[in-house]
């Protein structure tokens, strides 16, 4: 599987990507983890999809470090849970995932192409028998319509 396309300190500080096309995520957050992926896969905009940076929390659009971090338990967890969140997007999608170490901690760096087989639709909510919602980026935010 190819590694991450862009240097990881240049990616955090919004150097050589638009902040737009960056998520942080101070912990695994399936849902939210997933809303994103949809959108950055549907990729509405053609910008070249999105990264999801889980480990560092965001604060006014910015990364709040040092960063807080992953144990490596946390980060064997969320790669299961990515692998079950990626099988509902319907069709099936799966970003690169790359664990990362940056500031002497552990993170994921979710990179989220473009998909090829778009409209991507995800679960609204991580339940049994969900609504599906189809997800887009407006601005720095996923947003799902039915």
């Amino acid at each position: 599987m190819p590694g991450l396309p862009i240097n990881l300190n240049d990616l955090i500080n919004a150097t050589t990507v638009e902040s737009e096309r960056i998520e942080f995520k101070e912990s695994w957050n399936p849902e939210e983890i997933m809303h994103s992926l949809c959108a950055f896969a549907n990729d509405f905009h053609n910008l070249g999809g999105g990264y999801i940076i889980v480990g560092i929390a965001e604060r006014n659009g910015m990364p709040v470090l040092p960063p807080k971090g992953l144990l490596p338990e946390q980060i064997d967890a969320c790669q299961r849970k990515l692998l079950e969140i990626c099988n509902r997007i319907i069709p099936a999608y799966f970003p690169v995932s790359s664990v990362e170490f940056f500031q002497g901690k552990h993170i994921l760096v979710l990179w989220a192409t473009g998909g090829d087989n778009r409209p991507y639709k995800c679960p609204k909510n991580i339940v049994p028998n969900p609504i599906y919602n189809f997800y887009i980026r407006k601005g720095s935010n996923s947003e799902g319509n039915t």
